[in-house]
């Protein structure tokens, strides 16, 4: 992973970040991860993109925030600007129509 790091912070860019596939069409960057289990990603999905099987969040909970596009979780949709906190052991599968770009933080792993 590259990332940068001062006296307190740690940083990184999405251009740089390791990526790997999940799906096709569906790209993980991943930002960062705490000593505590903690993760931070950036997910792009391409348009008409879906989660091949159901997304269940364990250990912990998932927090998203749609940063761009519109992000379906197999009920609704949600725009971009919008917050979402899934509590650990819900699910979901993610998908889109027209693409989206999420910033992902799992605080427990």
């Amino acid at each position: 992973m590259t990332t940068e790091q001062t006296e307190r912070y740690v940083w990184s860019t999405v251009q740089d970040a390791p990526v790997r596939e999940l799906f096709p069409g569906i790209r993980l960057h991943s930002l960062w991860k705490g000593g505590d289990g903690a993760k931070a990603y950036v997910l792009q999905m391409d348009p008409n993109t879906s989660w091949q099987g159901i997304d269940v969040h364990d250990p912990g909970p998932e927090e998203v925030f749609v940063v761009s596009g519109v992000f379906n979780d197999g009920d609704r949709d949600y725009p971009a600007g919008t917050f979402i906190h899934a509590p650990a052991g819900s699910s979901h599968v993610p998908r889109t129509t027209v693409g989206c770009t999420l910033f992902l933080f799992y605080p427990e792993g």
